[in-house]
Protein backbone atom coordinates (compact mmCIF):
# COMPACT_ATOMS: atom_id res chain seq x y z
CA UNK A 1 0.00 0.00 0.00
CA UNK A 2 0.96 3.54 -1.24
CA UNK A 3 -0.14 6.02 1.54
CA UNK A 4 -0.06 9.75 -0.24
CA UNK A 5 -0.36 12.57 2.64
CA UNK A 6 -2.35 15.75 1.45
CA UNK A 7 -3.96 19.09 2.86
CA UNK A 8 -7.46 20.12 1.94
CA UNK A 9 -7.99 23.02 0.07
CA UNK A 10 -5.67 24.17 -2.85
CA UNK A 11 -2.38 22.09 -2.45
CA UNK A 12 -5.11 19.41 -2.85
CA UNK A 13 -6.33 20.21 -5.68
CA UNK A 14 -3.26 21.68 -7.67
CA UNK A 15 -1.60 18.03 -6.83
CA UNK A 16 -5.04 16.23 -8.50
CA UNK A 17 -3.63 16.66 -12.12
CA UNK A 18 -0.42 15.66 -11.51
CA UNK A 19 -1.73 12.31 -9.83
CA UNK A 20 -3.43 12.21 -13.02
CA UNK A 21 -0.71 12.17 -15.14
CA UNK A 22 0.18 8.95 -12.93
CA UNK A 23 -2.74 6.96 -13.41
CA UNK A 24 -4.27 7.89 -10.39
CA UNK A 25 -7.20 9.37 -9.56
CA UNK A 26 -9.19 10.35 -5.94
CA UNK A 27 -12.52 8.70 -5.93
CA UNK A 28 -14.28 10.83 -3.21
CA UNK A 29 -14.72 14.65 -3.34
CA UNK A 30 -12.95 15.96 0.43
CA UNK A 31 -15.14 18.40 0.47
CA UNK A 32 -18.66 16.33 0.65
CA UNK A 33 -16.44 13.37 2.22
CA UNK A 34 -16.41 13.51 6.17
CA UNK A 35 -13.13 10.24 5.43
CA UNK A 36 -9.80 11.01 6.32
CA UNK A 37 -8.77 8.28 3.87
CA UNK A 38 -9.98 8.07 0.50
CA UNK A 39 -9.21 5.61 -2.01
CA UNK A 40 -8.30 5.90 -5.40
CA UNK A 41 -8.40 4.07 -8.51
CA UNK A 42 -5.48 1.97 -7.68
CA UNK A 43 -6.37 -0.44 -4.94
CA UNK A 44 -3.00 -0.04 -3.55
CA UNK A 45 -2.87 3.76 -3.66
CA UNK A 46 -4.71 5.72 -0.78
CA UNK A 47 -4.66 9.52 0.32
CA UNK A 48 -4.71 10.66 3.65
CA UNK A 49 -6.06 14.19 4.94
CA UNK A 50 -3.96 15.89 7.57
CA UNK A 51 -3.55 19.31 8.52
CA UNK A 52 -0.81 20.76 6.10
CA UNK A 53 1.33 21.55 8.74
CA UNK A 54 1.34 17.62 9.68
CA UNK A 55 2.07 16.55 6.36
CA UNK A 56 5.90 16.55 7.09
CA UNK A 57 4.92 14.89 10.55
CA UNK A 58 3.26 11.45 8.62
CA UNK A 59 5.92 11.46 6.22
CA UNK A 60 9.14 11.38 8.32
CA UNK A 61 7.29 8.62 10.97
CA UNK A 62 5.79 6.39 8.24
CA UNK A 63 2.37 7.53 8.42
CA UNK A 64 2.09 8.42 5.07
CA UNK A 65 5.13 7.13 2.28
CA UNK A 66 5.16 10.36 0.59
CA UNK A 67 3.41 13.65 0.98
CA UNK A 68 3.16 17.22 -0.80
CA UNK A 69 4.10 20.01 1.45
CA UNK A 70 4.98 23.79 1.41
CA UNK A 71 8.27 24.69 1.63
CA UNK A 72 7.28 27.29 4.96
CA UNK A 73 6.12 24.14 6.53
CA UNK A 74 9.06 22.08 5.85
CA UNK A 75 11.68 24.61 6.86
CA UNK A 76 9.69 25.40 10.02
CA UNK A 77 9.26 21.00 10.72
CA UNK A 78 12.67 20.39 9.38
CA UNK A 79 14.13 17.93 6.92
CA UNK A 80 14.79 14.73 9.30
CA UNK A 81 14.39 11.46 7.41
CA UNK A 82 12.77 13.32 4.67
CA UNK A 83 13.64 12.94 1.07
CA UNK A 84 12.99 15.68 -1.50
CA UNK A 85 12.44 14.73 -4.90
CA UNK A 86 10.67 17.73 -6.59
CA UNK A 87 9.60 21.46 -6.36
CA UNK A 88 5.96 20.77 -7.68
CA UNK A 89 6.14 24.68 -8.51
CA UNK A 90 2.22 24.52 -7.43
CA UNK A 91 0.04 26.35 -4.30
CA UNK A 92 3.15 29.15 -5.65
CA UNK A 93 3.16 32.42 -2.88
CA UNK A 94 5.47 34.80 -0.76
CA UNK A 95 6.74 35.11 2.39
CA UNK A 96 6.55 38.66 3.59
CA UNK A 97 7.27 40.94 6.04
CA UNK A 98 4.05 43.86 6.40
CA UNK A 99 3.80 46.44 8.59
CA UNK A 100 0.94 48.96 9.34
CA UNK A 101 1.31 51.46 6.35
CA UNK A 102 2.11 54.40 9.18
CA UNK A 103 4.84 52.55 10.07
CA UNK A 104 8.31 53.44 9.41
CA UNK A 105 9.74 50.03 8.90
CA UNK A 106 12.99 51.65 6.97
CA UNK A 107 14.37 53.14 10.36
CA UNK A 108 13.23 50.37 12.77
CA UNK A 109 15.53 47.85 11.34
CA UNK A 110 18.50 49.72 11.27
CA UNK A 111 21.53 47.28 12.58
CA UNK A 112 21.07 46.23 15.82
CA UNK A 113 17.51 47.72 16.56
CA UNK A 114 14.92 45.72 17.74
CA UNK A 115 11.63 44.69 16.62
CA UNK A 116 8.27 42.70 17.78
CA UNK A 117 7.14 40.43 15.12
CA UNK A 118 3.79 38.07 14.86
CA UNK A 119 4.18 35.29 12.72
CA UNK A 120 3.60 31.21 12.89
CA UNK A 121 7.09 30.94 10.80
CA UNK A 122 9.36 31.33 13.35
CA UNK A 123 12.32 30.11 12.26
CA UNK A 124 11.99 31.65 9.19
CA UNK A 125 11.64 35.14 10.73
CA UNK A 126 13.92 34.70 12.83
CA UNK A 127 16.63 33.56 10.75
CA UNK A 128 15.50 36.04 8.22
CA UNK A 129 16.15 39.50 11.08
CA UNK A 130 19.54 37.86 12.16
CA UNK A 131 20.44 38.41 8.96
CA UNK A 132 19.84 42.21 9.00
CA UNK A 133 21.51 42.62 12.05
CA UNK A 134 17.81 43.24 13.69
CA UNK A 135 16.79 41.42 17.37
CA UNK A 136 13.47 40.81 17.14
CA UNK A 137 10.96 39.65 20.00
CA UNK A 138 8.66 36.78 18.46
CA UNK A 139 5.01 36.37 19.01
CA UNK A 140 3.83 33.17 17.37
CA UNK A 141 0.34 32.94 16.27
CA UNK A 142 -1.91 30.48 14.24
CA UNK A 143 -4.43 33.02 12.55
CA UNK A 144 -5.57 36.37 11.78
CA UNK A 145 -2.08 37.73 12.16
CA UNK A 146 -3.31 41.28 10.06
CA UNK A 147 -4.76 41.86 13.82
CA UNK A 148 -1.34 41.81 15.48
CA UNK A 149 0.00 45.42 14.24
CA UNK A 150 -3.42 46.88 14.25
CA UNK A 151 -4.07 46.23 18.03
CA UNK A 152 -0.66 46.90 19.21
CA UNK A 153 0.44 43.47 19.52
CA UNK A 154 3.77 43.53 17.17
CA UNK A 155 5.36 45.50 14.74
CA UNK A 156 4.94 43.66 11.79
CA UNK A 157 4.51 40.42 10.98
CA UNK A 158 5.98 37.55 8.34
CA UNK A 159 3.11 35.32 7.07
CA UNK A 160 2.29 34.04 3.49
CA UNK A 161 1.43 36.22 0.66
CA UNK A 162 -0.87 35.55 -2.51
CA UNK A 163 -2.41 38.21 -3.96
CA UNK A 164 -1.78 40.89 -1.00
CA UNK A 165 -5.69 41.72 -1.08
CA UNK A 166 -6.34 40.81 2.32
CA UNK A 167 -3.11 43.19 3.98
CA UNK A 168 -4.48 45.88 1.77
CA UNK A 169 -7.82 45.12 3.25
CA UNK A 170 -6.33 45.83 6.98
CA UNK A 171 -4.48 48.32 5.87
CA UNK A 172 -1.24 47.11 6.04
CA UNK A 173 1.98 47.36 3.60
CA UNK A 174 4.56 44.46 2.31
CA UNK A 175 7.54 45.95 3.11
CA UNK A 176 10.37 43.05 2.75
CA UNK A 177 9.62 39.43 0.61
CA UNK A 178 11.74 36.98 2.43
CA UNK A 179 11.54 34.45 -0.23
CA UNK A 180 9.18 32.57 -3.04
CA UNK A 181 6.81 29.72 -1.63
CA UNK A 182 5.81 26.83 -3.68
CA UNK A 183 5.11 23.17 -2.72
CA UNK A 184 7.52 19.80 -2.47
CA UNK A 185 7.09 16.26 -2.90
CA UNK A 186 8.49 14.37 0.50
CA UNK A 187 9.23 10.89 0.74
CA UNK A 188 10.06 9.18 3.98
CA UNK A 189 13.61 7.08 3.52
CA UNK A 190 12.82 3.74 4.32
CA UNK A 191 9.56 3.75 2.45
CA UNK A 192 11.85 4.70 -0.93
CA UNK A 193 13.77 1.69 -0.25
CA UNK A 194 11.29 -1.04 0.58
CA UNK A 195 8.87 0.51 -2.50
CA UNK A 196 11.05 1.60 -4.86
CA UNK A 197 9.26 0.99 -8.08
CA UNK A 198 6.03 2.29 -7.16
CA UNK A 199 7.55 5.39 -5.80
CA UNK A 200 9.84 5.84 -8.28
CA UNK A 201 6.71 5.35 -10.62
CA UNK A 202 4.52 8.13 -9.36
CA UNK A 203 8.08 10.55 -8.83
CA UNK A 204 9.07 9.71 -12.41
CA UNK A 205 5.51 11.06 -13.52
CA UNK A 206 4.92 13.96 -11.31
CA UNK A 207 8.49 14.68 -12.72
CA UNK A 208 7.05 14.67 -16.47
CA UNK A 209 4.23 16.55 -15.88
CA UNK A 210 5.82 19.73 -14.80
CA UNK A 211 6.10 22.52 -16.97
CA UNK A 212 10.40 22.41 -16.00
CA UNK A 213 11.58 19.48 -14.79
CA UNK A 214 12.76 20.09 -11.13
CA UNK A 215 15.44 18.63 -9.86
CA UNK A 216 15.97 16.97 -6.68
CA UNK A 217 16.49 18.49 -3.88
CA UNK A 218 19.78 18.67 -2.05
Amino acid sequence: MITLALSKGRIFDETMPLLKAAGIEVLEDPEKSRKLILPTNHANVRVVLVRASDVPTYVQYGGADLGVTGLDTLIEHGTDGLYQPLDLQIAKCRMSVAVRADFDYAAKVKQGARLKVATKYTTIARDFFATKGVHVDMVKLYGSMELAPLTGLADAIVDLVSTGNTLKANHLVEVERIMEISSRLVVNQAALKMKQVDIRRIIDAFSAALPVHSAAAK
